[in-house]
């Protein structure tokens, strides 16, 4: 019913108006648990921006903001990929290297002692999975031009910097890929 309701861009069934450009809607789970209220914002778009006072349960956005994502990941995961192609290539070290890319999807093999780095896109969260031999997983969220893991502040690629230069054994600079920068406003 939500998609239907969304594809054509209308919600005729009742809603309570709290401000002229919000009103709140409630919507019945597929399981039978209690209806949930959900918080909807009219917007220019014909996509409803939604937000839910629960947070288990998935947050629409607006197409426009899943288009910079899904653009912004893409750009970020394939300077990445060529760049660990570059730092593999450079390093006689690691023979049994293996970088590979697709679906959204980046897994930097480096072999024994070092492990496997994997990083891949998470559409539903509009955010970059980590999985690190050294510092575990990670979540990074897209702020400000760059992926920044909210718990500690530190970028994606400063800790690429920081853990694949001990890899490699020579200096290494991440910040050379996109979105690696915060963007200037």
């Amino acid at each position: 019913m939500l998609l239907r309701l969304l594809r054509n861009g209308t919600i005729t069934s009742s809603r309570r108006s709290i401000t002229r450009n919000w009103f709140v809607r409630t919507f019945a789970s597929h399981d039978g648990c209690p209806r949930l209220p959900i918080i909807i914002k009219r917007q220019h778009e014909p996509t409803l921006a939604l937000s839910c006072k629960f947070s288990q349960f998935p947050v629409l956005r607006c197409r426009s903001d899943v288009l910079a994502y899904e653009k912004a990941c893409d750009e970020t995961l394939d300077s990445l990929a060529e760049y660990f192609e570059e730092l593999i290539d450079r390093s006689a070290h690691l023979k049994d290297a293996d970088v590979t890319y697709g679906d959204g999807v980046l897994t930097v093999k480096f072999g024994d002692p070092y492990g496997t780095y994997v990083i891949n896109r998470q559409t539903p969260n509009q955010q970059i999975w980590l999985s690190s031999p050294f510092s575990g997983p990670k979540r990074y969220d897209y702020l400000g031009g760059q992926w920044v893991y909210r718990h500690d502040g530190i970028t994606l690629h400063e800790l690429l910097d920081q853990e694949v230069q001990r890899i490699v054994k020579y200096t290494v600079d991440f910040r050379r890929c996109q979105h690696s920068r915060p963007t200037s406003r």
